[in-house]
């Protein structure tokens, strides 16, 4: 191994960046420039359990790009975690021969995925929250508890459009509107990153992009997506990563887009993300994305050819593993496929990361303070805030808040399961995976079950226990089972039926296990074609109502349920999606009225399936059939509209005001309303702002989501609202795919829901019939008063 001198320029951090990453591309040798482009699984460097120095000097001899999920996938503790992670780079610094720290990598969807981080409610549920700042204080401390354990890279947030419901993945998302995705996202990559690279954790957006429209709602198939579609709607929340929020790294889509495997797309991963976007950060692969090219879609002969499309098209780093990125790679350099330049530029930006996060200076983390991270009083009122703000009262009858029940019924297989309080990426969601799984590389997990997560996790109470610690003595208590998540068993169901019979009131707590495992119901490759409850829940359902007791239902899920037979037969539903560790807390006090809900919708929910896709910004031929418009054997309104969402007060609108009634691009429209609390209970409102171009070059949205602010309102209180209504905002892309906004009457909608629509009005863009917009905007401020 050739020795570098002692104080060479890359190694200075007096210097600027671009002065290093010149002096140590300079010195490495093709070994170390690929070494830098993959990965290595944490449990790759293990010997049984422990770290083994002769597998680092196998693998990591010539440096590594990143080592894969130290926490995620172990079951180690934050401080161990900290302590291994400093002994891969120790290994690094000082037995390498250019010194170059790893990235350590890890899963971060709605928390860091490791033992003992804090579950926060699933993103469709923080969507539910209507929140962007509540998202930027919930990525925050997941920023905090990541560096405590040295991850410099999280793989979130997911920046697809959860338009079906039928994909089990559309629980990852922050639902079907452009603009809501895009604010969510925005303010979760500006907590995740933080204002300083130095203290921050690069975000990455995912999947980019079309992944989440694939046919039949089928992971990873084929998705039919035009480029105008793509550009307005999917598109925009990775331009507004990229132009507003400045995000760091890029997944690419497992999909085939339109006949082209994004892996291996230069035109999509390149000229459309660097080109058109303005890109300037690393692109990582999805796990095996790279191999799957092969595998999957069969567009490479083998691990050889895959690299160089994959690198071809703009993917720097291979992850989770190296497999195509290493020898396969290097035979096609030698054989003239790729050339040295090629994988220069992805090496560049891969060590540019390095250096502005200060991994050089700053390799290592203190592994005694880890722990201070996890686990505190502070972090658990976030996680009880967050799941509050989730809450979405979708019918009442006026049964809740409970009124005093001197006995309540639990019913239902969600009742008393902690576990299924849990989205797809939670850590004990991958422990499953893992312990299930017959890769012999995750031998670490084996042996771990939920014994073990009860013993060394985060506490994670069922909704059983939040309703039991809530009512106190006020109340006896009555738990019943009725049958399992999924399955054919209704031997609990008669049991059931008896207990409805004894309560005043029966609180039935239905819905999914979200996970990876063949036996959870939602969550990544979980995809359904029928949108109800899975198993026989229905059928408790109907059991427990025959009893003729009121029924409150709590929905503990990760896809909007589409189960028109439970509107009919529940006295109040309340929707909790997949809450977190402290969703029963939430769930408890909103049940008997210390908290009111105030969330709302961030998807459409439909009446069924054969209605897919349906959304609330369709255009006007849409969901409808010509003449007679409804189905012959349904209608074809939802179930429940975007943006829906009930309260224990009422809110009303007043006083709209829309100036100038004339405008141009470039200049911003005034959109004032007066929004009081009616009722006797305080309450959260979320105001939102819809248009519609009602003619237009090319047919434009019935409404349109531009703006929305969730507030806080006490009894008799009013405020205003002012929307400050960028025009560019209303821009789209017209037949060239030009961006561009148009001259013309816009309709104004103000209202509680997209179908709420309380007042309306409208003003006039005028100027040139179209005009060029150069910069889209993402954004329409909001003022309170």
């Amino acid at each position: 191994m050739n020795q570098i001198e002692s104080n060479p320029k890359y190694l200075d951090a007096t210097r600027a960046v671009s002065i290093r990453l010149s002096d140590l591309l300079s010195r490495m040798t093709v070994e170390e420039k690929l070494s830098q482009l993959t990965a290595y699984w944490f449990h790759d460097l293990l010997d049984g359990n422990s770290l083994s120095d002769d597998r680092m000097r196998t693998l990591l001899g010539d440096g590594i790009g990143q080592i894969s999920r130290v926490g995620g996938s172990s079951t180690l503790p934050p401080v161990e975690v900290a302590r291994a992670g400093n002994r891969v780079q120790r290994f690094l610094k000082e037995h390498t021969r250019l010194r170059i720290p790893a990235l350590l990598h890890e899963e971060c969807c709605f928390g860091y995925m490791g033992l003992g981080g804090t579950i926060f409610p699933q993103m469709i549920g923080l969507a539910g929250s209507w929140n962007p700042e509540l998202v930027e204080r919930v990525a925050r401390e997941i920023r905090r508890q990541m560096l405590s354990v040295g991850a410099r890279q999280g793989l979130a947030p997911g920046l697809d459009i959860g338009a079906d419901p039928r994909w089990g993945r559309i629980e990852e998302t922050f639902g079907e509107d452009p603009l809501l995705v895009t604010r969510m996202g925005v303010a979760y990559i500006r907590g995740v990153q933080g204002d300083d690279p130095a203290q921050g954790i690069l975000a990455t957006g995912k999947h980019f992009i079309g992944h989440s429209l694939s046919d039949g709602g089928l992971n990873c198939a084929p998705v039919r997506l035009g480029p105008r579609t793509m550009r307005e709607v999917n598109l925009m929340p990775f331009q507004a990563a990229v132009a507003e929020a400045g995000i760091r790294s890029v997944m690419n889509a497992y999909i085939e887009l339109d006949g082209e495997v994004v892996a291996a797309s230069r035109p999509i991963l390149t000229d459309l993300l660097r080109g058109e976007l303005g890109f300037e950060g690393t692109v990582v692969s999805d796990y095996d994305a790279i191999t799957m090219l092969k595998t999957y879609h069969r567009v490479a002969a083998d691990e050889r050819e895959a690299a160089v499309k994959a690198l071809r098209a703009g993917i720097d780093a291979e992850l989770p593993t190296r497999v195509c990125y290493g020898e396969p790679l290097r035979a096609a350099l030698d054989e003239g496929l790729v050339s040295i330049e090629e994988i220069d530029a992805s090496v560049r930006r891969i060590l540019q990361a390095k250096f502005e996060l200060g991994l050089f200076e700053n390799s290592f983390v203190d592994e005694g303070r880890a722990a201070e991270s996890f686990e505190t009083a502070d972090q658990r009122a976030l996680a009880r805030e967050a799941a509050a703000q989730t809450l979405v009262l979708l019918k009442n009858d006026g049964t809740l808040p409970l009124k005093n029940p001197r006995t309540i019924a639990v019913i239902g297989p969600n009742a008393d399961s902690p576990r299924n309080m849990l989205g797809d990426y939670s850590y004990a969601a991958d422990v499953e995976l893992m312990t299930h799984s017959p890769v012999a590389a995750f031998k670490l997990m084996q042996g771990v079950d939920q014994d073990f997560l009860d013993r060394h996790s985060v506490k994670v109470p069922s909704i059983l226990e939040g309703i039991r610690e809530r009512a106190g003595t006020e109340a006896l208590i009555l738990h019943a089972w009725g049958c399992p998540v999924v399955g054919d068993d209704r031997t609990g169901i008669a049991e059931a039926a008896a207990a409805a019979k004894k309560a005043d009131v029966v609180i039935l707590v239905l819905g999914d296990k979200s996970g990876l495992t063949w036996d959870c119901t939602c969550g990544e490759t979980r995809d359904r074609t029928r949108l109800g409850l899975p198993g026989v829940q229905d059928e408790l359902v109907r059991a427990v109502a025959a009893a003729g007791k009121p029924i409150v239902a709590v929905l503990i899920n990760g896809r909007p349920a589409s189960i028109p037979w439970l509107q009919e037969n529940a006295s109040a539903i309340l929707e909790a999606w997949l809450p977190g560790e402290e969703g029963a807390a939430a769930v408890a006090d909103a049940l008997f009225g210390s908290v009111n809900p105030g969330g709302k919708l961030p998807v459409t929910v439909a009446r069924s399936a054969g209605q897919v896709p349906m959304s609330y910004n369709h255009k006007p031929s849409g969901n409808r059939s010509f003449f007679y418009e409804y189905y012959m054997d349904s209608p074809n309104t939802p179930l429940y509209p975007f943006g829906h969402g009930l309260s224990y007060t009422t809110f009303e609108y007043a006083g709209l005001s829309v100036t100038p009634a004339e405008a141009r691009a470039g200049s911003v429209v005034d959109i004032r309303v007066k929004v009081a609390n009616a009722g006797k209970t305080a309450g959260d409102e979320v105001v939102q702002l819809y248009v519609c171009d009602p003619l237009a070059s090319t047919p434009r949205p019935v409404k349109e989501l531009k703006g929305f602010r969730r507030i806080s309102l006490a009894p008799g209180e009013t405020r205003t609202v002012i929307f400050h209504l960028p025009v560019d905002l209303l821009a789209f892309y017209d037949e060239a795919l030009d961006l561009v906004a148009e001259a013309g009457k816009i309709e104004v909608m103000i209202g509680g829901s997209s179908e709420d629509i309380r007042l309306t009005g409208g003003f006039t863009v005028i100027g040139p019939p179209k005009v060029k917009i150069a910069r889209r905007v993402f954004n329409c401020p909001v003022e309170v008063q």
